[in-house]
């Protein structure tokens, strides 16, 4: 149903609150025509993360961005979050509003829910974009090697209680002067009311708990990930777009998808490509979208 929303939002967009799957998920509806898009964030993310492309791909489409639990203004995650969880939710979002099949952008470390949701789910998803996107059990586990140039804040994230520990009350800092200062790379992307919204959400109680979850579920879910491709490969049509990450993406989407993969390499970006070059993304997932409908 249509809510107020106490947050930041945009002209042209729908806040909801839906009840799916024993929980209840905030997201935003934009565009009457086309094609249902869904919109699915990583971290540091909520669907914020998606307001300067969203209005890009209404002109042409149905589009929905979700908050996954634990994440923006959804329901707050309990210890058993995790990517298994996030794709039942998903699922269940894309029943209940009645989206099926849909064409699936997700983002960063929502790869594990995604990818169980296209191999669980096939019915669910009529073609499959990432962005800056890895998996378990496809190279992802690599980035928590600190020794080898991992980053520090999976280990952090993935560790029961430690979250709370070192970065509840410190969110602000966390987003503002390390996340996205060391992962964007055109200046001015991230905005001051960006990192506030942002702030906002992971500051509520028990706002870390869905990164924690996802992250938890990354160092434990290779195996399980390889078996579903194994199983059930994903089919649907597949574009990934990379920006620091480079072919990263392109080469883990290649071991999961049978098919052809498209490719975009977007200079100049770093990770957080809807913030950072909305416009760029935009064509390349417009152009795509227009062949798969076509």
């Amino acid at each position: 149903m249509p809510v107020p929303h106490p947050g930041a939002t945009i002209p042209g967009v729908v806040h909801h609150l839906t009840d799916v799957g024993g929980t209840r998920l905030h997201h935003v509806t934009a565009g009457a025509e086309g094609s249902p898009v869904l919109l699915v964030h990583g971290f540091p993310e909520t669907w914020w993360a998606f307001h300067r492309l969203l209005p890009l791909l209404a002109a042409r489409h149905r589009v929905v961005a979700v908050d996954l639990r634990g994440f923006g203004d959804s329901a707050v995650a309990d210890d058993a979050f995790g990517s298994a969880v996030a794709a039942d939710d998903l699922h269940a979002l894309v029943q209940t509003l009645g989206l099926g099949p849909v064409h699936v952008l997700a983002q960063d470390v929502a790869g594990g829910a995604v990818l169980r949701l296209a191999t669980q789910h096939p019915e669910d998803v009529a073609s499959l974009v990432a962005v800056e996107m890895g998996l378990a059990g496809y190279g992802l586990e690599a980035f928590a090697d600190v020794t080898h140039g991992g980053s520090w804040h999976i280990g952090v994230l993935a560790a029961p209680g430690i979250p709370d520990l070192l970065l509840a009350g410190r969110e602000r800092e966390v987003l503002g002067a390390w996340a996205f200062p060391t992962m964007t790379a055109v200046p001015g992307a991230v905005t001051d009311a960006d990192v506030a919204e942002l702030a906002r959400t992971y500051g509520r109680p028990g706002g870390w708990n869905g990164a924690a979850g996802l992250y938890r579920s990354l160092l434990t879910e290779g195996d399980d990930l390889r078996s579903l491709v194994a199983a059930h490969p994903v089919t649907v049509p597949a574009l990934a777009v990379g920006g620091s990450g480079g072919p990263f993406t392109a080469a883990t989407l290649g071991q999961v998808v049978r098919g052809p993969v498209g490719s975009v390499l977007l200079d100049g970006v770093g990770h957080h490509v809807a913030l950072e070059a909305p416009d760029a993304l935009a064509s390349a997932v417009l152009a795509f979208l227009e062949r798969v409908d076509g």
